[in-house]
């Protein structure tokens, strides 16, 4: 078997690192496209510089990429699990590392490891209602959900699909969200935090958008992804919608930087997020959740 069959390993609830591959090595991989989503946000497309095909990963995993001179961060994949023939990162410059990653170029090569952590309940929640909500950049790790549930849409009920970005202009996915909004059996819906130019959908935040039902509350799985201040009232919400916590699952992506728990950057109680999580069941974390400090 290659190396890069070898970069990632069958979905799971917890993967911490794919078998067989040193976990802190990392695998060249070539930019096979790269695309400006928003002023600040593009989405790389890669794939293997040495050849040879991919392997799966699980909807809420994510990989460890390294620009080689500079840096490593994490980055969720964006792209669709049962599409083999390359692996997507939608990704934010907001640091040393990303931004250099936006000035790159087709065939130009980074550093991969991966997949690593948990990923969304997406065979757990079959045959109940979705509700996905996410907010800004937290959308993207929510893709993958989607392409998973159009592509498997038989096996659930009702899928609510809610994403709030702070003006029009900073709205991701435009193209896909439009082609998933023309489809009859979703519901997919689109606020803003403030109206600009012609705009005259939704306005204000995501979570208004959940009181409006469409789901059972009783037979629902939410996951819910985006800053932790919108994390909170949309676990609230749904709460308040009766859908409890033991139903609801969030991704925490804080401070991640080895991947498989070794550094202790992202503990979280006695938790590592980059293990444990990032996908975590909110029962489970509730307690400590609450604690603003942690």
């Amino acid at each position: 078997m290659s190396t890069a069959e070898l970069i990632f390993s069958e979905p799971s609830t917890t993967v911490a690192h794919p078998p067989g591959k040193e976990p802190m090595l990392p695998t060249p991989f070539r930019i096979s496209r790269i695309q400006r989503e928003i002023s600040d946000t593009f989405t790389v497309d890669l794939i293997p510089a040495s050849g040879g095909r991919l392997g799966r990963f699980a909807p809420g995993q994510f990989n460890m990429l390294y620009v080689f001179g500079v840096g490593e961060v994490p980055i969720s994949i964006s792209g669709d699990s049962g599409d083999g023939s390359c692996v997507t990162h939608t990704i934010r410059a907001v640091g040393s590392v990303t931004e250099v990653m936006m000035s790159l170029k087709r065939g130009d090569i980074v550093g991969l490891r991966g997949p690593f952590g948990s990923g969304w309940p997406v065979q757990q929640a079959q045959g109940s209602d979705i509700v996905l909500i996410g907010g800004g950049i937290g959308f993207s790790p929510l893709r993958p959900v989607i392409y998973y549930l159009v592509a498997h849409r038989e096996k659930y009920g009702n899928i609510c699909i809610y994403y709030g970005a702070r003006t029009p202009e900073d709205i991701l996915y435009r193209r896909e969200l439009e082609k998933w909004r023309s489809q009859f059996d979703l519901n997919v819906e689109v606020t803003v935090d403030r109206a600009t130019g012609k705009w005259a959908g939704r306005v204000g935040v995501v979570t208004r958008l959940i009181p409006r039902g469409g789901f059972d509350p009783f037979h629902t799985i939410a996951m819910v992804c985006g800053p932790e201040l919108m994390m909170r009232y949309a676990v609230q919400a749904l709460n308040e919608q009766e859908v409890t916590n033991e139903r609801i699952y969030i991704s925490m992506e804080r401070n991640m930087r080895c991947g498989v728990g070794f550094c202790g950057h992202c503990q979280y109680s006695s938790y590592f997020v980059c293990k444990d999580g990032p996908v975590f069941r909110f029962d489970r974390i509730k307690d400590i959740f609450e604690i603003r400090e942690l």
